[in-house]
């Protein structure tokens, strides 16, 4: 089965949750069907029957990360390798790699989700992608949206020595970048490396549209501080280099899911129970995926989901992601959670200039760190120490450092020179170089 735009569900085709169910299980017998194919799903799938509706499917067990890194890296195919059009491995893996791959018919509709963006991606935009190109799926699917769409895409990863920030600045000011996709901390950086460069982040880059930002959990005290740096909006994604975006934010500032393109379930690990909404572990079924189906893949993020209606009249579920970062840490018997301590961060007073910040959890007590000039530093650590014993109920060691001290200046100014590798070298070369690149 080829995929294209006109063949794939676009948003407004359905009216409520009852029509978008009917959407999602008109296209599951043909995702079982192609699971089927599969060496991992084979076994699983071995009934008369293929399961043709989301109770049906709710029968299959889950399927984990680690089921993906037992099968690496070819246990999940589905189709013949010369269909293939690209392959993945997501971060974050100790080692084990959870391999991904996709045909270009799937590209079509991975391409489509990420592109959409109530802000709108035209030709007219000059994209620049921030985020890792190497093995991950993050900027070639931003890459791909935006030719999708026609946007100059501005390849910049940020794994690469040839893209230092200073260089970042640069090419958003000389290019009128209009749109980014990064993580969230990227902003930040760059306001800094703005500022190093002379540039006013919300003033002197003034075709920029909207930040794109995903890839780590985001407050919305950082997300505000973020959009009144730059003077545009930050709007957030969410996905996995497993399954592509999963859910965008409409122009009401709420994050859907993208139900019409993969099925949804709610898992609460303590009880073993799936619901359609509620609180819990994301799992999803992408219903266009043919090169590796996934049924019921387990991503681990903890999640909000709710079918309340939404202005934006996409008729579609809302989330809230708060990652597997919710955990935290255990300090004096509190739970310390980064979302949590993050937002009382962002919550000081503008004035004070605290753009970063660092903290350890241990057993007995909880420091914080953060650069703030000097002619705040007081204020700072009062206020946010209030603010740790007002939210946690512990006196925490927090401690206000000289802007450098976490994010070196160098850092922010530094253009490195990136050559090539050689064998031969004068006199008066370096030649501890040779054949690496640096």
């Amino acid at each position: 089965m080829s995929h294209s735009s006109s063949s794939l569900p676009q948003l407004g085709q359905w009216n409520g949750p009852e029509e978008l169910h009917r959407l999602q299980e008109k296209q599951l017998q043909q995702t079982v069907s192609w699971a089927a194919g599969s060496p991992f799903y084979r076994p699983r799938l071995t009934s008369a029957a293929l399961p043709a509706t989301a109770a049906e499917l709710a029968d299959l067990p889950l399927t984990t990360k680690q089921d993906l890194r037992d099968n690496h890296p070819f246990g999940m195919l589905a189709v013949p390798k010369e269909r293939l059009a690209t392959y993945h491995e997501s971060s974050g893996t100790a080692g084990h790699p959870t391999p991904s791959y996709y045909t270009a018919e799937d590209w079509v509709d991975l391409a489509e989700r990420f592109a959409r963006k109530w802000i709108g991606v035209t030709a007219d935009d000059v994209l620049l992608v921030r985020t890792p190109y190497a093995l991950l799926l993050t900027g070639h699917l931003a890459h791909a949206a935006g030719r999708l769409k026609g946007a100059t895409v501005v390849p910049g990863d940020n794994r690469s020595l040839a893209m230092p920030y200073a260089r970042v600045v640069r090419v958003m000011h000389d290019l009128a970048v209009t749109l980014t996709w990064s993580v969230p901390t990227e902003c930040l950086i760059w306001a800094a490396a703005a500022a190093e460069a002379g540039h006013r982040p919300g003033v002197d880059f003034p075709h920029l549209r909207a930040l794109f930002v995903g890839g780590e959990p985001l407050t919305p005290a950082r997300r505000a501080r973020i959009s009144r740096l730059w003077g545009v909006p930050v709007i957030e994604e969410y996905g996995s280099t497993e399954t592509g975006s999963l859910a965008g934010e409409c122009e009401y500032g709420r994050m859907h899911l993208w139900a019409d393109r993969a099925l949804f379930e709610v898992y609460d690990p303590r009880t073993g129970t799936v619901g359609r909404e509620g609180a819990g572990q994301l799992v999803v079924t992408p219903l266009y995926r043919e090169a590796m189906p996934l049924l019921r893949y387990n991503l681990e993020d903890d999640v909000l989901v709710s079918y309340d209606d939404c202005d934006c009249g996409w008729g579609l579920p809302t989330v809230q992601v708060f990652g597997r970062s919710a955990f935290g840490h255990g300090v004096s018997g509190v739970t310390i959670t980064q979302h949590r301590l993050e937002q009382l961060v962002f919550s000081l007073p503008e004035s004070y200039q605290v753009l970063f910040w660092r903290a350890r959890a241990e057993r007995t007590g909880l420091r914080v760190e953060m650069e703030v000039p000097e002619a705040h530093r007081v204020a700072a650590e009062g206020s946010l120490r209030a603010l740790v014993r007002e939210s946690f109920g512990i006196d925490g060691d927090v401690v206000g450092l000289p802007p450098g001290s976490l994010i070196p200046r160098e850092a922010l100014t530094a253009i490195p020179d990136v050559v090539k590798p050689r064998s031969l070298f004068g006199p008066d070369e370096d030649w501890g170089k040779a054949l690496l690149y640096y």
